[in-house]
């Protein structure tokens, strides 16, 4: 597989040059011993993967390694600096997958969107006082559950994003959050890497209730045609301890509107989710519409981290135009030291047609437990049964990772 390095963001380094200069002869000194007291990070991930597909292609296997360093500094008057370096390799020769956007094994093997890569993965400044904090660089930017704005972390190359950020504390119980972003970094190195001029908007408000959430998601690609995404939604979240049990509840709305060179759509989003947990045992249900729009336009959720959502096997990480209804129930529980889960969903299309209602089916499973303090294994497995589009797809997975 070709190597791709992106070292490219220099924003960080030339902010501290613009600090120090600003603070003066004097305080030159000061700042550089206060941001010098900073900590160090690094993680590792080694993972096999495996996918099996009923279509023409050759079945794909994977074996790939990242390796994640950051340093974060001290704090000078509020102002601090955030680097990080990723890498993601092949181990051992094991890469008989394809990687559409990169031009990895094209059309040969069933995709594993794990490219290999070196890339600066964050890169920031920050600053921060009692009540708001400003990030400007590259950042990670993970909102509510990850539904519209996320950071992919399940991947080998995590999804960041270029731009400003401001978080801000408005009280005790509202917080507010913005960002305008001028460069997604997607998941396949810098080949599908997109300019864009997107406005992130979210807002919170801790009642003693449960949490409600507004926010506007306004995206667009900066390629000089029409391609606006507006989405505005609202969100609720709550529980309730009664009896030993504890009950958690979520409903959320959204509403969305796509224009494009040739598509003028509107499409609908909504979630009801509702769990209990008793004695270790958690039991959760859930029922989610990515609705459409007469068959033309599914909703759409570019930012997301959505391989957490419609099931691991990855068949609906683009909406069908027909829309995606999502029935799902779980059973997790404590298991021999570790943690796992049982998920079923049962898929359909919003607006169905004579050729298209049944979208199919899955099952999944997870297993994780920790074997020292910072060593973690794990297994997954997700099998896909095919409706009235798509193909049968089985994945595996298994794992070990440290973090220091």
């Amino acid at each position: 597989m070709s190597t791709s390095t992106r070292f490219t963001l220099k924003f960080p380094v030339v902010s501290i040059c613009v600090l120090a200069a600003l603070c003066g002869q004097s305080n030159a000194s000061e700042l550089v011993d206060a941001l010098a007291e900073g900590s160090a990070s690094a993680s590792m991930n080694l993972r096999y993967e495996s996918v099996s597909q009923d279509n023409a292609v050759a079945d794909a296997d994977a074996l790939t390694l990242r390796t994640f360093l950051g340093l974060k500094s001290g704090s000078y008057k509020g102002f601090s600096v955030t680097a990080e370096v990723e890498d993601s390799r092949i181990v051992l020769g094991q890469g008989d997958y394809s990687v559409g956007p990169t031009g990895y094994n094209v059309g040969q093997y069933s995709v594993i969107a794990d490219p290999e890569t070196t890339e600066l993965d964050q890169a920031f400044v920050q600053y921060q006082s009692d009540s708001y904090t400003v990030r400007a660089g590259r950042q990670v930017i993970a909102l509510d559950a990850h539904r519209f704005v996320g950071h992919v972390g399940w991947r080998q190359d995590r999804q960041t994003f270029d731009g400003i950020s401001l978080s801000y504390q408005i009280s005790k119980d509202i917080s507010a959050f913005y960002a305008y972003v001028n460069q997604r970094n997607r998941i396949f190195a810098q080949a599908a890497d997109l300019d864009s001029k997107d406005h992130l908007i979210n807002i919170s408000y801790q009642s003693p209730v449960g949490k409600f959430t507004a926010y506007s998601y306004l995206l667009e690609i900066d390629n000089a045609t029409p391609n606006s995404l507006d989405t505005f939604g609202v969100r609720y979240a709550g529980g309730v301890t009664l009896n030993d049990v504890k009950y958690s509840y979520t409903a959320e709305y959204a509403t969305q509107s796509s224009e494009t060179a040739t598509l003028d759509v509107d499409a609908s989003y909504w979630l009801l989710e509702g769990s209990a947990t008793f004695s270790g045992v958690t039991l959760l249900a859930g029922y989610e519409v990515l609705g459409s729009d007469e068959g033309v336009y599914g909703f759409s959720t570019p930012l997301a981290t959505l391989h957490k959502f419609n099931g691991w096997a990855d068949q609906f990480l683009s909406t069908p135009a027909q829309g995606l209804k999502d029935a799902y129930i779980s059973l997790s529980s404590t298991l021999a030291g570790g943690k796992g889960s049982l998920v079923y969903h049962q898929f359909d299309a919003d607006e169905s047609s004579v050729e298209v209602s049944d979208l199919g089916s899955e099952v999944d499973l997870v297993y994780t437990k920790a074997v020292l303090d910072n060593v973690t294994l794990g297994l997954k497995y997700a099998r896909y049964s095919a409706g009235d589009i798509n193909v049968d797809t089985d994945k595996l997975w298994a794992w070990v990772s440290t973090a220091f």
